[in-house]
C-alpha cells in the first residue's frame, strides 16, 4: 500500500538524519577539516568562511566523498572504495579525520542494528550502512554533505567566532551548492573523482603545526 511505503520512506529518512546528525558519537566536533587553521590566519567572515566551505563541497574533500559515498550505495565493493578514500586523503590529518569518525560510525551503527559492519572510512562507512534504506542515492549523498557542512559552520561559530545567527546564514546559503554536488555524484563514476581545492590541502598541512590546536584536524 501508498501509505506503507510513505511510511517507511519517512522512517528511512529519519534514521538517516539521526545517524548524520551532530548528536550521533562520531566526535565530529573534534575536527575542524583545516578550517581552524584557516580562521587562525585571520579569515573570521561569514562570507570567506562560507566561501571556503563551499570550495571545499564543490572541488575538495566533500565532491570526492559524495561520489565514493553514492558509488557504495550503487554496489561498488566497500572494501574498494574505503581504499579508494584512504589514497584520496592527502595528510595525515585528513586520514585520521574520516578513519576515525568512519570507524566510529560504524561501530555505533552496529550496536544499533544488529549489523557486523567493518570500519571504513566516513563516506564508505556511511555508504555501506545505508544501502538498505528506501531511499534515493541523491538523498542520502544530500543528507551526508549536509551534516559535513553543518559540522564545519559549527566549528566556525565556535572558533571564529561567528554569531549563530551568521553561522545559521552561512549553512543557508550552502543548500545550492549542497543539491548539486549531491545531483553530481548521484551519476559520477569513482574515475571521475578528482579534486582541486588546493588552499584547502594547504590548510591541512599547515594545522599540523601550529602550537595551539583545539580541533585535532
Amino acid at each position: 500500500m501508498a501509505w506503507v511505503a510513505r511510511w517507511v520512506m519517512r522512517t528511512d529518512l529519519l534514521t538517516l538524519v539521526q545517524w548524520l546528525s551532530p548528536a550521533f558519537p562520531t566526535g565530529g566536533f573534534a575536527y575542524s577539516h583545516g578550517l581552524e587553521a584557516v580562521i587562525a590566519e585571520g579569515n573570521r567572515s561569514a562570507a570567506r568562511i562560507g566561501a571556503w566551505i563551499a570550495g571545499v563541497l564543490r572541488h575538495g574533500a566533500g565532491r570526492a566523498d559524495a561520489v565514493l559515498l553514492a558509488s557504495v550505495l550503487r554496489g561498488r565493493d566497500a572494501g574498494e572504495m574505503d581504499s579508494v578514500a584512504r589514497a584520496l586523503a592527502g595528510t595525515k590529518e585528513r586520514l585520521a579525520e574520516t578513519a576515525e569518525q568512519g570507524a566510529a560510525f560504524a561501530r555505533t551503527v552496529s550496536a544499533l542494528t544488529g549489523r557486523n559492519l567493518a570500519p571504513r572510512c566516513l563516506p564508505v562507512a556511511v555508504g555501506e550502512a545505508s544501502r538498505g534504506l528506501d531511499l534515493a542515492v541523491e538523498e542520502v549523498v544530500a543528507v551526508f554533505l549536509h551534516g559535513f557542512a553543518t559540522n564545519l559552520v559549527a566549528c566556525a561559530t565556535r572558533f571564529a567566532p561567528l554569531g549563530q545567527t551568521d553561522g545559521q546564514g552561512v549553512l543557508a546559503s550552502l543548500h545550492q551548492v549542497i543539491t548539486e554536488v549531491a545531483a553530481y555524484a548521484a551519476t559520477a563514476n569513482v574515475d571521475e573523482i578528482g579534486t582541486a581545492a588546493l588552499a584547502a590541502e594547504l590548510a591541512a598541512m599547515r594545522h599540523e603545526t601550529m602550537d595551539v590546536r583545539l580541533f585535532k584536524t
